[in-house]
C-alpha cells in the first residue's frame, strides 16, 4: 500500500516535471528550434490541426525556421496561424517555404519572459506541493483505519517529502538552466 502511493507520487511528481518541460519549450529564447512552432494550430479546413501535421518544420539558418507546407494551399493558412500566436513572429512567403525570421530578443522582452518562466516554475512546485499533500493525504486515511502504523506512516511521509524536494530541486536547476538561456545575448 505504502509502496503504491510512493510510486504514484512519484509518477505524478514525474508528470509535472515533464509538463514544465514543454511549457519551458515553449517560451523562445534569442535561438530558434523547431519545437518552438510545436504549439501553434492551423485553422486547416476549418479543423485546428497542429503544425507539424501540416509541414515540414526545419532550420533554414542561424535566425530562421522554415516551414514546408505538404499541401500548397496550406501556406496562407500557415502564415496566419503563425502570425497570430502570441510568439510575435512575422513569417514570409519564399517560394516552396514559409521563413519564419526570429527577430534578437530585446532586453526588456528577456525579463518579460524570465517572470512568465518563472511563474511557470512556480506553478511546477505548487503541483509538486500538492500531490505531496494528497499522498499524506493517503497515507493518514491508513493510519486512521489502522491499516500501517504511525512509524510506517511518518517514515513514508519522510520519504515522500525527500521525494519532493528532490523534485523541487529538479524544477529549480531547468529554471535556472531557461533563465541563463533566456539572458544569453
Amino acid at each position: 500500500m505504502i509502496a503504491d502511493i510512493k510510486k504514484a507520487t512519484e509518477q505524478k511528481m514525474q508528470k509535472s516535471l515533464d509538463a514544465l518541460k514543454v511549457d519551458f519549450s515553449k517560451v523562445r529564447s534569442g535561438r530558434p528550434h523547431t519545437g518552438l512552432l510545436d504549439h501553434i494550430t492551423v485553422d486547416y479546413y476549418g479543423t485546428p490541426t497542429p503544425i507539424r501535421q501540416l509541414a515540414n518544420v526545419t532550420l533554414a539558418d542561424a535566425r530562421t525556421i522554415g516551414v514546408i507546407p505538404w499541401d500548397k494551399k496550406a501556406f496562407s493558412a500557415i502564415e496566419k496561424a503563425i502570425r497570430d500566436s502570441d510568439m510575435g513572429l512575422n513569417p514570409m512567403t519564399a517560394g516552396e517555404m514559409v521563413r519564419v525570421p526570429m527577430p534578437p530578443l530585446t532586453e526588456e522582452r528577456r525579463k518579460d519572459l524570465t517572470k512568465i518562466v518563472r511563474t511557470e516554475a512556480e506553478t511546477a512546485r505548487i503541483a509538486m506541493r500538492n500531490i505531496r499533500r494528497d499522498a499524506n493525504t493517503q497515507l493518514k486515511e491508513l493510519l486512521k483505519d489502522k491499516l500501517i502504523a504511525e512509524d510506517e506512516d511518518r517514515r513514508a511521509q519522510d520519504d515522500i517529502q525527500k521525494l519532493t524536494d528532490r523534485y523541487i530541486a529538479e524544477v529549480d536547476k531547468l529554471l535556472q538552466a531557461k533563465e541563463a538561456e533566456l539572458m544569453a545575448v
